[in-house]
């Protein structure tokens, strides 16, 4: 467990009771109210100094209201440092109305559109897709890349369209780890990171896994891999709470960090767990 306070990078909180979430329906233990208060039994005795909300796929109608009330969450505890709020980009340049309404939350750090679930491999290269980054990249806002491994080639043209705009890749890519599909992945990542304007979060790696029987020989290659790729300059912690307990406990994450990223030095660790979501999202600590 690490010596000093951490900043987690991806965060989630919800209240179905006020904001729609139409996948909670189908998604077992999930499916229920995940509050600050509940984290903080989660999280134990790791020190979290700050968090980075990340929108949580409330239904489209329901994700202005959702980005407010993480806004009035944060006015209670401060130790929600930054917002990542859903945008529709994929509607295209009418996104620019929703992205001004999202302008008055003073938390706004970036914009997240969910990519994973879409069966088109090159679905954010579509004309409508980019023109809504085009309207994006006025704001001056991150936007926070959701893929799995399939959608990396797609990926790596789309971060090359734009190379002033900070791009951040969830949960290093989502790779087929219970299918050992190890390459291309990892050649992709390294591809990926030579576009400066990538960071990546360490995170979500387990869920990939066989959530019952994973070890952390199973996530150390992918987890290796990502660290090679981006360095720890490039590269944050964040936990995926709660959705990472389908696979493992918010301590087992860091206890996992921690065992296979061991030889890091301090400062390296440092930048892992703080430095990169600092300079990444803008925070103030």
């Amino acid at each position: 467990m690490p010596s000093f306070p951490i900043i987690d990078s991806h965060l989630h909180i919800w209240r179905p009771d006020l904001l729609e979430m139409s996948w909670l329906a189908s998604s077992g233990k999930l499916n229920r109210s995940f509050t600050l208060q509940d984290f903080d039994k989660a999280r134990e005795t790791v020190e979290v100094e700050a968090m980075v909300f990340v929108e949580c796929d409330v239904d489209e109608s329901a994700t202005l209201a959702e980005a407010k009330w993480v806004e009035d969450v944060a006015r209670q505890d401060d130790r929600i440092k930054a917002i990542v709020a859903h945008a529709p980009i994929h509607k295209g340049e009418p996104v620019r109305e929703h992205l001004e309404k999202l302008q008055g939350i003073k938390l706004m750090r970036g914009v997240r559109r969910l990519l994973q679930q879409e069966t088109d491999a090159d679905f954010a290269l579509r004309p409508g897709f980019l023109e809504g980054l085009d309207a994006l990249s006025g704001f001056g806002w991150s936007f926070d890349i959701c893929i799995t491994y399939r959608q990396m080639e797609s990926t790596i043209k789309l971060v090359r369209r734009y190379p002033e705009m900070q791009f951040i890749l969830d949960h290093i890519g989502k790779p087929g780890i219970q299918e050992h599909r190890f390459q291309p992945w990892a050649d992709q990542m390294k591809e990926l990171a030579r576009s400066e304007n990538v960071v990546c979060k360490l995170s979500g790696v387990a869920t990939e896994a066989d959530h019952d029987n994973w070890t952390a020989s199973d996530l150390e290659p992918f987890m290796m891999a990502a660290l090679e790729a981006f360095g720890t300059k490039r590269l944050m912690f964040a936990g995926d709470w709660p959705v990472a307990t389908n696979a493992v406990s918010y301590v087992g994450w860091v206890n996992t960090v921690d065992e296979v990223l061991s030889k890091l030095s301090d400062g390296e660790l440092k930048a892992l767990y703080r430095g990169t979501a600092i300079d990444t999202y803008r925070l103030t600590i």
